[in-house]
């Protein structure tokens, strides 16, 4: 027998794997697929003014909001932390950015206090969690309550409306060919990118998220971690908040960011975060973000009630959560190996 005709017993199966962030894509692609099948003209893009028209111009446009808070949320969430308060945090934030522009205020005065309430907030959370030793939960819970409560009285409980066109622009205008609002979240992904993966807080992050006490007792100031993560996501929803009352004009208190939380959460989950902390992606979440308008898009396009969309994303939550359980990992591990044997 010649040696090339043994029988190589010593080789084991290649075990086949997505490459990081396919299925997120695939997910993307078969939503937009489908919103094609319902609106015969959904990928034509126009240009009108010099500015990009059509519907993927305003599936980017509509999901800047999410997305910037759903890159907030996922520093959180690597801690092994929540917001719930990213919503009010909106509405403090528009509020104070619209009541500041009738008072007469420059944009840049405005745009640094409403940056500021928004991290303050965070610094609230921050403290609450990291400090106090509150449930993440319960703790961003108080201010998701609270927030619009604040919201309401710095708007002295009116809808606040204002004519500044320098701010209009920041939630209506264009910048090469592409609406504000999505160049503002590219620019704010950009950031926290490099801000995460170019430093060590990245690090220190998912340190915290996979074993907090470990990573304490390797020298990691895991309180200061925690609080910055929870400043980040209230600055980010203070863009968010700023960048809704830029496009209408106004702040409505009662319902800015209204239930937007648990469209940042869902985008997280979606982009593979893990509700247990650790490892994060800020462009998946992005991706999350998409996917959810993709979705909100096609609902709309066909002609069902705009309410179908709180259903779909609770069968989407829950098919994630349960893909992700401990008792389906063990049970597909189960399955790989007994098609080894």
């Amino acid at each position: 027998m010649m040696p090339g005709s043994l029988p190589q017993t010593g080789q084991t199966k290649r075990r086949f794997s997505w490459p990081k962030g396919m299925p997120q894509i695939i997910a993307l692609l078969l939503v937009l697929a489908v919103d094609s099948l319902v609106a015969p003209h959904f990928f034509q893009i126009v240009l009108q003014e010099g500015r990009l028209f059509g519907s993927p111009i305003d599936i980017l446009n509509r999901a800047a909001p999410v997305a910037l808070l759903a890159i907030g949320m996922t520093l959180v969430i690597a801690t092994g932390g929540i917001d719930l308060s990213v919503g009010a945090v909106m509405a403090i934030a528009g509020a104070t950015a619209a009541s500041m522009t009738v008072a007469g205020h420059s944009l840049p005065v405005v745009l640094l206090v409403s940056l500021g309430a928004g991290a303050l907030a965070g610094l609230w959370n921050g403290i609450l969690v990291a400090v106090l030793k509150i449930q993440p939960f319960v703790a961003t819970l108080i201010l998701m309550v609270a927030g619009r409560g604040v919201a309401q009285l710095i708007t002295s409980g009116q809808i606040v409306t204002f004519d500044s066109p320098p701010l209009a622009w920041l939630g209506s205008g264009s910048l090469l060919l592409l609406p504000t609002p999505v160049l503002i979240a590219a620019a704010t992904l950009l950031l926290f990118w490099l801000f995460t993966r170019k430093t060590a807080l990245g690090m220190f992050i998912e340190a915290v998220g996979i074993n907090i006490r470990a990573a304490k007792n390797a020298g990691v100031n895991t309180r200061i971690v925690v609080m910055l993560a929870y400043v980040l996501s209230g600055v980010c929803a203070a863009i968010a908040g700023i960048i809704v009352a830029a496009d209408i004009r106004g702040a409505d208190a009662n319902n800015a960011g209204l239930w937007l939380e648990l469209d940042a959460i869902l985008a997280v989950v979606i982009g593979g975060g893990s509700l247990m902390g650790g490892r994060f992606n800020l462009l998946l979440s992005v991706v999350g973000a998409l996917i959810i308008q993709g979705m909100n898009t096609g609902i709309l396009l066909s002609g069902f009630p705009p309410e179908l969309n709180q259903v779909v994303k609770a069968v989407v939550v829950l098919c994630v959560l349960i893909v992700q359980s401990p008792r389906f990992i063990s049970l597909l591990k189960g399955v790989r190996g007994r098609d080894k044997t």
